[in-house]
């Protein structure tokens, strides 16, 4: 007589709207990370104008201080996150994105402007360390791959939520000066020839020819019978470039047309005044929310396990997956914290197998920086200028590209558990290359415009398929439980450190080399990603995170 086989174990029922609900909560750090990050560049013409900026070196350090910030939160996230656990952190980044927001907006100095910038950024490290992480340790492996593709989601929303609002707040404070106009009276002598000259000179993207260019604006107005008015601003413009193919001026178009008549009447345009405090400002109310919320959620299970509290994990894993589920899962989880517990070994970086995965997160997060995207998202109203765009239609272009970003982030989501982590790499640094490359073209022989436009629309796209979501996905799987705190943390150190450098050397690679060969570097980095990600990433697609472990170290 044969016996029957034991039956296998039936598959767990995930309580999902419970992990999506949490994962949610902790995604909310993702899109702090995207607002709080971007949200400065579409303020960057006002603020520049605010605190009289004229150096590429304060271009960049205004734009990279937050930079600076993230890379101390990434390191305090792999210093605490495994000591006081991934909620506490979270909150405390929550607390940190409402201070340092209505803090900027009320600064009246550029060394208290950059103060409180870096400490934005520091909730930016820890909360671009962390919330993945969390998710990652949640999740189950199924849906492991959406769930935290779902924080780059969140991002994506922020960036495109701090885009609509800036845009919302630069019409409002155009519609306000128009009133303002209307209301006033036309100064009997006209504009002010020197505060013409100065607003025209920052269209200027030569910092050393601006100067230049207002003494002779301010000549050719003193040498005029009329008093100065917009069609003789446009005469003398066309004066001074008479002998130039190119005009880098523009004061015909509408927008520049009206702020030349509030700051010839001797005022200051609102958003300069005061627009763009506003702008930073907002960022308050979705960081209280990401506050609030964050104190419903559980802590981590992989981290209760860690720190000797298995009893709490398995609580926290019974409402995801049931007692069976639980059990197991914890199970698995001390398995692979054997002498492990309550201890945090920095010294198993340097075993060889952990120091090569280590080394594999660093440059994949390297490389998600150094592919030139984010130099769109910061830079986009100067690349936008130099493309021919006024500084209202650069904003509402800005407004489009996070509208890509976001619609082809939603595709990923579909996509990341189905088609895996490796192909989704290669195609996204295979198509950059050759977009880069185009788009350097467009720069250097003059296809600038809608041409320009549509060529960042398509890589946007491309990089929120692709390279923006999954290096978080894979980041979030590579690393053993032991050191998954500290392993992360030199990924995200190493992301921001690359961040950093991106940002600040922009301005001056533009200055130095023009943008079309900027982008050309960006791209030969893109060409070195393929090579690098066909050699170096596994694919985790549908595995646990401790049969990754068993996979890439045992």
């Amino acid at each position: 007589m044969t016996t029957s086989p034991d039956p296998a174990p039936a598959a767990p029922r995930y309580n999902m709207k419970y992990v999506w609900s949490i994962s949610l909560a902790a995604a909310l750090g993702g899109l702090m990370f995207g607002y709080d990050w971007i949200v400065i560049g579409g303020t960057k013409p006002f603020y520049e104008r605010y605190f009289q900026l004229d150096t590429s070196w304060e271009e960049g350090w205004a734009m990279a201080s937050a930079l600076l910030g993230c890379l101390i939160g990434a390191v305090l996230s792999g210093m605490l996150s495994d000591h006081f656990g991934r909620k506490r952190l979270l909150i405390a980044a929550a607390f940190v994105f409402v201070v340092s927001a209505l803090g900027t907006a009320l600064v009246g100095e550029f060394g208290a402007f950059n103060a409180w910038r870096i400490a934005g950024g520091v909730a930016i490290g820890l909360a671009s360390n962390l919330s993945p992480m969390y998710i990652a340790e949640v999740a189950p492996a199924a849906v492991r791959g959406r769930l935290v593709a779902a924080n780059q989601l969140l991002i994506v929303i922020g960036i495109l939520l701090a885009q609509v609002v800036n845009y919302g707040i630069d019409q409002i404070a155009r519609d306000i000066d128009r009133r303002m106009l209307a209301e006033s009276p036309a100064a009997e002598a006209g504009w002010d020839p020197a505060r013409v000259a100065g607003e025209l000179a920052w269209q200027i993207e030569k910092r050393e020819e601006r100067p230049r260019f207002i003494a002779d604006f301010i000549r050719l107005a003193a040498e005029r019978k009329e008093k100065l008015d917009h069609r003789g601003a446009v005469a003398i413009v066309a004066e001074i470039f008479k002998n130039k193919k190119n005009i880098p001026v523009n004061a015909d178009d509408p927008d520049t047309k009206q702020v030349l008549e509030v700051v010839g009447r001797g005022m200051v345009p609102l958003n300069v005044a005061g627009g763009w405090r506003w702008m930073f400002g907002v960022t308050a109310l979705p960081a209280c929310l990401f506050f609030v919320l964050m104190f419903f959620v559980p802590e981590s299970p992989r981290w209760l396990v860690k720190n000797g509290r298995s009893d709490e994990a398995r609580s926290v894993l019974a409402r995801i997956g049931g007692r069976e589920f639980a059990e197991s899962e914890t199970a698995g989880i001390e398995e692979t914290l054997v002498g492990e517990i309550e201890k945090v070994n920095f010294r198993d970086l340097l075993e060889p197998k952990l120091l090569w995965i280590v080394s594999v997160g660093a440059v994949f997060a390297i490389l998600q920086q150094w592919c030139g995207m984010n130099v769109i998202f910061y830079y986009a109203a100067d690349l936008f200028a130099a493309a021919g765009y006024t500084v209202s239609a650069a904003l509402f272009n800005i407004v489009c590209i996070g509208a890509v970003n976001l619609t082809f982030t939603i595709v990923a989501l579909g996509c990341v558990d189905r088609f895996g982590r490796r192909v989704l790499m290669l195609i996204g640094f295979a198509a950059l290359a050759v977009l880069h490359l185009l788009i350097g073209g467009g720069y250097v022989v003059g296809f600038t415009g809608l041409f320009v436009l549509v060529l960042m629309l398509v890589a946007i796209g491309v990089y929120g398929l692709s390279l923006a979501p999954v290096t978080w996905v894979v980041l979030s799987e590579i690393f053993p439980n032991r050191i998954r705190g500290a392993a992360m943390s030199i990924s995200v150190f190493s992301l921001w450190s690359a961040c950093f450098i991106l940002t600040f050397t922009f301005p001056l690679l533009k200055e130095a080399i023009g943008p079309g060969c900027t982008f050309w570097i960006y791209g030969a980095i893109c060409v070195a990603g393929v090579a690098f990600t066909a050699r170096c990433l596994p694919e985790t697609k549908g595995k646990s995170l401790e049969q990754i472990e068993k996979e890439l170290v045992d």
